[in-house]
């Protein structure tokens, strides 16, 4: 089983999955060599989910060994799958006969397990599933993915913390998202499938996760056409079959190893990363001085002088996105001027801020907005994750400070990087994680 086979794999002791967990980092300077991403964490988990629409068995390839593909694993066993993962390969077996229910034990990890919603109505007409946890980045309501399900035809229910759901046959209609959510987005595409009739979803999400799932879904027998754009158009089939497929490169892995350099220097080859799925980033990011090319098998990464300042504000793909903010805010934090940073996304997504003023950093916050002004070095001080992408940009961040930091709470790095240490140190960085008890 998934679970079995995963922590022999994932490359730590079971100790470094606990809370007590800490990435020890010392500066480092002129990283080289070559580093690989692994498939993306924001496809694989939403294809996972779209392997409940039909029963047989499935094989997913570049699967990563990451916790949140560990904890969907385990959902999907709890509802009656069987799966295995052996080195990149994810074979899911998926039962006839199934129980969809999303117990709160698993689904308070992972806000993105909210995704077995839509699967689960399509196949069996009803669901129970947990209000969503994972990452804390302020409010994030679920009412788009519940009200474009209704329009299919669904009636929810709340009740002791649980979305109750069940419709006698989804049929397709028009659904109108007021934001481009990329959860909304990939809910409604796996019920709509098996509805009655056509779908239009209209300000749907673009991102290349979610044209790896159309593919995946279109392999299956679904009729989808539109993905990559706003307009998603799917007609209903009758019956979708198992396969195999493999998951594209994680774009936000290659713009953690791309920020590395840039608070490093040096040059490496990301073998995998496309260049087409981050051309928004890639763009403000030679604005800073960072050289980043396209090379056979990936792109090559090249930082010489101290980087320039710029101002940023995230958005909806093709825009810069919210995952890639905490590494620009790293970056901007020695750089050379004042920079201004926006989110639009996630109102609370400035928390980490703290632990890089911690560091040294010059950073005012307020609301929507961050200001940060470069300083020449950061300073090495004990800080602590708040969610992924923040842990790994206080790494990020002690790779340009003096003396030695120590990132605590890194089992939320692990969410979401299978081996960032190991990779990073690799490229020649001063790193390592230890058991906070060993320090």
């Amino acid at each position: 089983m998934a679970s079995n086979s995963f922590s022999s794999e994932f490359g730590t002791t079971s100790s470094h999955n606990e809370e007590g967990s800490v990435v020890r980092v010392q500066q480092s300077t002129g990283l080289s060599g070559t580093v690989r991403v692994s498939g993306a964490k924001n496809s694989v988990l939403k294809i996972m989910a779209a392997s409940l629409l039909a029963p047989g068995q499935y094989v997913l390839n570049n699967v990563p060994h990451i916790a949140d593909v560990k904890w969907m694993a385990n959902l999907l066993e709890t509802m009656g799958a069987s799966i295995s993962h052996q080195k990149d390969v994810m074979q899911i077996e998926i039962p006839e006969e199934m129980t969809p229910i999303a117990p709160y034990e698993l689904v308070e990890r992972m806000r993105a397990s909210i995704v077995v919603l839509g699967p689960l109505l399509a196949r069996f007409g009803k669901a129970k599933v947990s209000v969503p946890g994972g990452d804390d980045f302020g409010h994030r309501p679920i009412d788009m993915h519940l009200k474009g399900l209704e329009e299919l035809g669904v009636s929810f229910t709340n009740s002791h913390g649980y979305i109750e759901g069940e419709v006698k046959k989804l049929v397709g209609g028009k659904v109108l998202l007021n934001f481009p959510s990329v959860g909304a987005t990939e809910n409604l595409l796996m019920a709509a499938v098996l509805a009655e009739g056509i779908t239009v979803i209209e300000n749907a999400a673009r991102e290349p996760e979610i044209v790896d799932l159309v593919y995946f879904l279109n392999s299956m027998g679904a009729q989808i056409t539109g993905e990559g754009t706003s307009t998603i158009q799917i007609e209903g089939v009758g019956h979708l079959s198992p396969v195999e497929h493999t998951v594209i490169p994680d774009r936000i892995e290659a713009a953690t190893y791309i920020a590395a350099l840039g608070m490093a220097g040096g040059q490496i080859v990301i073998e995998e990363a496309r260049l087409e799925h981050m051309e928004m980033l890639a763009e403000k990011l030679h604005e800073m001085g960072i050289e980043i090319g396209q090379v056979d098998g990936g792109i090559s990464v090249c930082v010489s002088k101290r980087l320039r300042s710029v101002d940023l504000a995230t958005l909806p793909y093709p825009g810069v996105a919210t995952d890639y903010k905490p590494f620009i805010v790293a970056l901007l934090s020695i750089s050379d001027g004042v920079g201004i940073v926006t989110e639009n996304i996630f109102a609370g997504r400035f928390r980490y801020v703290d632990e890089l003023i911690r560091m040294g950093a010059d950073i005012r916050a307020e609301g929507h907005h961050a200001v940060v002004r470069g300083v020449e070095r950061l300073s090495g001080a004990p800080v602590r994750a708040p969610d992924i992408r923040a842990g790994a940009a206080l790494v990020l961040a002690g790779l340009a400070a003096e003396g030695e930091t120590l990132v605590g709470a890194a089992s939320h790095i692990e969410r979401g990087y299978q081996n960032l240490v190991g990779n990073l140190s690799s490229l020649g960085a001063k790193i390592e994680l230890v058991n906070h008890q060993s320090i």
